[in-house]
């Protein structure tokens, strides 16, 4: 999709959050929406729930409440939306991202797929592994998570996602 002047959904970010998840783009529901993770087959909200990072499942219109669980939503593509494959390469911003996160400090990064690792590390052919990485974004712990997407439903997988959530947890 082409650029926009204003973000497709806002920043959810406050200082020291547990948690800030972050994700390549919006996908074209959650645009139409202004929800983040808003298509139905999104396993996203009822993970953060299984997992226990929240204690109500919320539904995507609530995202703004996600603060309130010390948790924070933001893209590496803030001006596009659509599938991943069909964002050009300048939609990405890891430098944006960055300052963003130093600005805000939280203790923890998570990444929500590996596309969005690779554009927020800026590490197009690295290797990636699900779990927490050696990389540190501000000072932030980094995790690469499987993406709740349905797209990817062949890849998905809980256990990062609970090991994300012992980590925020201690």
């Amino acid at each position: 999709m082409p650029p926009r002047h204003r973000p497709v959904l806002p920043d959810i970010l406050a200082p020291g959050l547990r948690v800030v998840f972050c994700g390549t783009a919006p996908g074209t529901r959650s645009a139409l929406e202004r929800a983040y993770y808003a298509h139905p087959g999104n396993y996203f909200w009822r993970t953060l729930f299984e997992v226990g990072l929240t204690p109500v499942r919320l539904a995507p219109p609530e995202y703004r409440r996600a603060l309130e669980f010390g948790i924070g939503l933001t893209d590496v593509a803030k001006h596009h939306f659509g599938s991943d494959e069909d964002l050009p390469l300048t939609a990405f911003d890891a430098a944006a991202l960055r300052r963003k996160l130093a600005r805000h400090r939280p203790r923890i990064v998570a990444f929500t797929s590996k596309n969005a690792a690779r554009a927020g590390l800026a590490s197009a052919g690295r290797y990636l592994a699900y779990g927490e990485q050696d990389a540190r974004i501000a000072g932030s712990r980094v995790f690469v998570l499987s993406s709740p997407s349905g797209q990817a439903r062949g890849f998905w997988t809980i256990e990062p996602w609970r090991e994300l959530a012992q980590a925020a947890a201690d």
